[in-house]
């Protein structure tokens, strides 16, 4: 099948000097076009645009979805851990205050939870809207994974020998003079 050029030759609507004018033309937009390229038009550079801020968006969803997942494991491991090492309260006496958002809070222990309390080695935190008490250890753990749910745990004096104390039994008089 002929050309359209060469029809237009045949029939005499264009001349042979103008055919191979624009032949030359043609050779000449190919070789200054660099191999491999592709002349692409404003809506393929707009849809690619459009393309890249989309996978852009689904990044960032996909991120603060993962950061919303690891939150929700966080707080799962946090109610674990209290639900398997927190401590009976329920003969409880004595009342323990202590601060919890700026506020003075409430909750009934018995003695030697208060003194557990003080010396550092209980701590009470704060799981589903309720205070809780728990070992220091496990405390701690819980601290590592978020700070906010410790609401008290003092720290532990080095002097501080508590039960193990060996001397624990003999009373200093209060009449001694140094």
């Amino acid at each position: 099948m002929p050309s359209l050029q060469d029809q237009l030759l045949k029939a005499g609507l264009a001349d042979e000097k103008k055919a191979k004018a624009i032949r030359t033309e043609k050779r000449k937009k190919r070789k200054a076009q660099p191999k491999g390229a592709v002349q692409e038009n404003e809506a393929e550079i707009r849809a690619r645009k459009a393309r890249e801020e989309k996978a852009e968006r689904d990044r960032e969803l996909n991120r603060q979805r993962q950061q919303e997942a690891e939150k929700k494991a966080i707080q799962a491991q946090i109610r674990q851990l209290v639900s398997t090492n927190r401590l009976d309260r329920s003969r409880g006496e004595t009342s323990y205050q202590f601060v919890h958002d700026k506020k003075i809070k409430k909750i009934f222990v018995d003695d030697t939870m208060v003194d557990q309390l003080s010396r550092g080695r209980l701590a009470i935190v704060f799981v589903n809207d309720n205070y809780e008490l728990v070992a220091e250890g496990v405390a701690r753990k819980i601290q590592e994974r978020d700070e906010t749910a410790v609401v008290v745990l003092h720290d532990r004096k080095t002097d501080d020998t508590g039960d193990d104390d060996p001397y624990a039994g003999y009373e200093i008089p209060d009449d001694l003079m140094w």
